[in-house]
């Protein structure tokens, strides 16, 4: 079984969507069920886990309501106003919906680079725990220090690290620093890593395996498989790769683990974590 535990889905709009740059002609187009259904069909995935693109209550209702027909999107990670004195009716809003498993904020485009330990976040955060959902950590490495503080904070949710914190990939300039706090973050229990983004944070002209693997084997070795999970972030990787190169290259890294530990990659950590329903 092939679970992606993060993908994108937007119907483009330059005023939807304003991080979608000069830089990024590739996104600026739909990418919406049909794409989904074909990325599946080529690539045998099975399920995907839809994930927010902007910061917006109205597109975690589209999510949400395109989920109830679309079988492939097993679950969704929305977005509420953490910091909103409504923060409570927005949570209502959204709990019936069966197919919601997480929320996230994008912290990487927060100003200040403590903004994960700010108390009105903190304290909207905390309105989380019992619920079963699943706060999603989007940061890059600069943030990490903060994220590890965060994540001790709230030890009763359930919480993944996306795109192992976006660390600056470069071959020959691998970054001990991110290595040591990503095994610092992964002593705390309640935090479960995706392997996806890494792709687009790659700083050289060209790529390969070989660039990504000391990234794979720091993450590998912190959160084990049981807490390591396969992620695409279509159609955002499109910038740096296809669907399928990073598909082939994680199996390529993934090789040598055993077929058990292979499938809770592909799956059975996304499935656990985000209490994802089969059929």
């Amino acid at each position: 079984m092939l679970i992606d535990s993060h993908h994108h889905l937007w119907q483009y709009s330059a005023t939807e969507y304003p991080w979608i740059d000069d830089q990024m002609t590739e996104l600026r187009r739909d990418f919406w069920s049909n794409e989904l259904r074909e990325i599946a069909s080529t690539h045998h995935v099975d399920g995907f886990v839809s994930v927010q693109a902007r910061q917006s209550l109205t597109e975690t209702e589209t999510l949400l309501q395109l989920a109830e027909t679309e079988p492939l999107i097993h679950g969704v990670v929305g977005w509420v106003d953490f910091r909103s004195p409504e923060l409570a009716a927005q949570l209502d809003r959204f709990r019936h919906h069966r197919k919601l498993r997480g929320m996230r904020h994008v912290v990487q485009d927060e100003p200040d680079d403590d903004f994960l330990l700010g108390k009105t976040f903190n304290d909207g955060v905390a309105q989380l725990a019992g619920s079963g959902l699943v706060y999603d950590v989007l940061i890059f490495a600069k943030h990490l220090k903060p994220t590890i503080q965060f994540v001790r904070n709230h030890a009763s949710i359930p919480m993944v690290l996306d795109h192992i914190a976006k660390p600056a990939v470069a071959a020959g300039q691998f970054d001990q620093s991110w290595k040591a706090s990503i095994e610092q973050l992964a002593e705390q229990d309640n935090i479960v890593c995706k392997f996806s983004g890494v792709a687009t944070e790659v700083r050289d002209a060209t790529w390969d395996v070989e660039t990504i693997r000391p990234y794979w084997d720091t993450v590998l070795e912190a959160f084990t498989p049981s807490r390591l999970m396969f992620g695409s972030d279509w159609p955002v990787c499109l910038l740096r790769t296809d669907y399928g190169c990073w598909l082939a290259t994680v199996r390529e890294l993934a090789a040598e683990l055993s077929s058990d530990e292979q499938q809770q990659i592909f799956s059975g950590t996304a499935i656990q974590t985000y209490r994802l329903e089969q059929s």
